[in-house]
């Protein structure tokens, strides 16, 4: 958790040095990305929400994603990142927005990515996604290794859009 907290205590002096905030709409990371941006004292300051969307019925309830809404896209894609990301940013009118989607392993999703896969997408002043493999089974290194990646991507967009 401490490799996390590191990349979090970068983020949070970017976020609040400019007085920004974020939500975070992860899944396969089960709360671990917003876990370690709330670790930082001051976190109030940016840190508006989280939520873990894991199933159709959170990403309903939580965002009012319906069947409808994702148009024939499927989870733990890029475009499902980017429509998680913008969906939570738009609910919570915040200047930033990380939506994730994955899996973990130790077997593949229902839509047939492998283990070790995640799409990851950040929304605000600028917006990227990218899609990691990992090429792992093992859902406990998985799930470290998705947040750190979403923590990285994050900080890379929000250094980009200064």
């Amino acid at each position: 958790m401490q490799e996390l907290v590191a990349r979090a205590e970068r983020i949070s002096n970017l976020l609040k040095s400019r007085k920004e905030t974020i939500v975070i709409a992860e899944s396969s990371t089960g709360g671990l990305i917003s876990a370690a941006l709330l670790s930082i004292p001051g976190a109030s300051a940016y840190f508006l929400g989280g939520a873990v969307v894991y199933t159709k019925t959170a990403r309903s309830e939580f965002f009012a994603i319906t069947d409808e809404t994702m148009n024939g896209m499927r989870a733990s894609t890029e475009p499902y990142a980017r429509l998680l990301a913008n969906t939570a940013r738009t609910r919570f009118g915040t200047s930033w927005a990380l939506g994730e989607s994955g899996a973990t392993g130790p077997a593949g999703n229902r839509y047939g990515d492998a283990s070790g896969h995640c799409c990851i997408a950040v929304a605000g002043s600028a917006e990227r996604a990218i899609t990691l493999e990992t090429g792992v089974d093992d859902r406990y290194a998985n799930m470290f290794a998705f947040a750190a990646a979403a923590l990285d991507l994050l900080e890379s967009v929000l250094t980009e859009a200064r």
